[in-house]
């Protein structure tokens, strides 16, 4: 039961769309993600996924609207939802979903698909 430090946890790592577990509760996980350009078209059959922006400016894109998220806005993409993220500066982004979903959902992509349950 330590604090987390968000801005010491994101100096520990530079590599884009490669999530790393900061705390887990109640069967969710709370990831930090640096990002920086276009992540894939996917979606999460099953699971709502939750992007708190910390630093920068994060978007979220459908098929039929783009969101932007500002530092402490929060956006929720429910299950089944296909979307993309993107930033065209570094942003840094707290994600809450639940242990063990792929990060990139329905497509397995050598370029995006990080390790699950990284910690940081």
């Amino acid at each position: 039961m330590n604090p987390v430090n968000l801005s010491e946890k994101f100096s520990l790592f530079s590599e884009y769309w490669r999530p790393k577990v900061a705390a887990r509760l109640n069967g969710q996980e709370v990831k930090l993600i640096k990002a920086r350009g276009v992540f894939p078209w996917h979606k999460h059959a099953r699971e709502d996924e939750m992007f708190l922006v910390w630093r920068g400016v994060f978007q979220v894109e459908f098929r039929d609207r783009l969101v932007t998220l500002h530092p402490g806005e929060l956006l929720v993409v429910p299950a089944g939802v296909e979307h993309r993220t993107l930033a065209e500066e570094e942003a840094e982004v707290l994600c809450f979903e639940p242990a063990g979903v792929r990060n990139t959902g329905d497509i397995v992509d050598p370029d995006f698909t990080a390790p699950q349950g990284a910690g940081i």
